[in-house]
């Protein structure tokens, strides 16, 4: 195994309320492995990347038609505290989000992709995290990948059926970009 496979040069970072979030970036990542090594990282774990990568795909959950903000975060938690709305805060949960990760400067990539769940409506009345993240990346410096992606949550934030499977599709759109890059 060489350097490269062993530390990972593309990293999947998110930031996830109920665990949907996560199960896209963890479904991202399995599509890209079978071209590229990958990392799959909470953006509460994202200070720990190395200050170069080749890419990095970015994702979170839509909260007032944009990325979260701390607002947006204590009302998630006071609704998992809510037992009348079987809600299970995921263990990155409360932690800061990528709207932070982001202005903090995040590792400088040559390419970027963006995702977020947000609410199976149309998109004009939901909007998007990924947009939001899409335009944040590209003031980096970094080449786009790929358009924002978002992938649907019911009103209950659970995923609905088919978004892991079309999830695990795009990560292998982008890892046969990732790959031909690299090879060609």
């Amino acid at each position: 195994m060489n350097s490269e496979e062993q530390t990972p040069s593309i990293a999947v970072v998110y930031e996830s309320m109920f665990g949907s979030t996560r199960r896209i970036a963890e479904a991202i990542a399995d599509g890209i492995r079978p071209h590229r090594s990958v990392a799959v990282v909470p953006v509460s774990g994202a200070a720990e990347l190395p200050r170069e990568l080749e890419a990095l795909i970015v994702g979170g959950p839509t909260h007032a038609h944009g990325m979260s903000r701390p607002e947006s975060r204590a009302e998630a938690v006071a609704w998992a505290a809510n037992d009348q709305k079987h809600l299970r805060l995921d263990a990155e949960g409360s932690s800061s989000g990528v709207r932070e990760w982001i202005a903090g400067g995040p590792p400088q990539a040559r390419r970027f992709a963006a995702f977020d769940t947000r609410v199976d409506m149309p998109r004009i009345f939901t909007g998007s995290a990924a947009a939001a993240i899409d335009k944040r990346l590209a003031k980096t410096g970094s080449s786009r990948l790929s358009e924002p992606m978002s992938f649907l949550v019911d009103r209950t934030s659970a995923l609905q059926a088919g978004e892991i499977e079309r999830a695990r599709a795009w990560g292998d759109v982008l890892g046969a970009e990732l790959r031909i890059n690299v090879v060609g």
